[in-house]
């Protein structure tokens, strides 16, 4: 039986490859990936350029911040089928509410119709929403969600500069 590099989880059935690796899910090979991309990037480096988001104007609407990353929640059901899931937004305060405000009229229109599920987490998903509208970003401290996003943005912008300058090496 093969284990999932990531969380150790005894693989069963059709395990998720990359190359010789192999990973119990598809979630798991993805965070195997975003620590290998990352491993380069020093935390001081991506806590800066996060704590830079989180003090500039919004990407969104280009107002002022705080921006951190903002979670709206949606659910939708119809019978037996229901569908729950929460959307991430690097925005400012107000953006986060307007999408908040988005999510919440959608799943109390669209949340109910599903047994038993969307009587369940309809509500959930509003307090959520309603929650989330009411706290929001502080200036000058960013959420760890920023810190990652802002350190795969490093890496990725690395990725780019190595690949660049081996393009220039490999062109001589």
């Amino acid at each position: 039986m093969k284990k999932c590099e990531v969380c150790a989880t005894t693989i069963l059935f059709g395990p998720v490859r990359n190359g010789e690796r192999v990973y119990c899910s598809y979630e798991c090979r993805e965070s195997a990936q975003f620590e290998e991309d990352t491993a380069i990037i020093p935390d001081q480096a991506a806590t800066a350029m996060a704590m830079e988001f989180n003090i500039g104007d919004c990407p969104k609407c280009g107002g002022p911040g705080p921006v951190d990353v903002q979670y709206s929640h949606m659910i939708w059901s119809a019978l037996v089928v229901t569908s729950i899931r929460s959307n991430p937004e690097v925005s400012c305060v107000s953006c986060g509410r307007k999408a908040k405000l988005r999510a919440l009229l959608f799943s109390f229109c669209f949340g109910w119709w599903g047994i038993p599920l969307g009587i369940i987490f309809t509500p959930v998903q509003i307090a959520r929403n309603l929650y989330g509208m009411f706290s929001g970003p502080v200036h000058g401290d960013p959420s760890p969600d920023l810190q990652l996003i802002t350190k795969q943005i490093l890496a990725d912008a690395e990725k780019r500069r190595s690949n660049h300058v081996e393009a220039q090496t490999n062109a001589t």
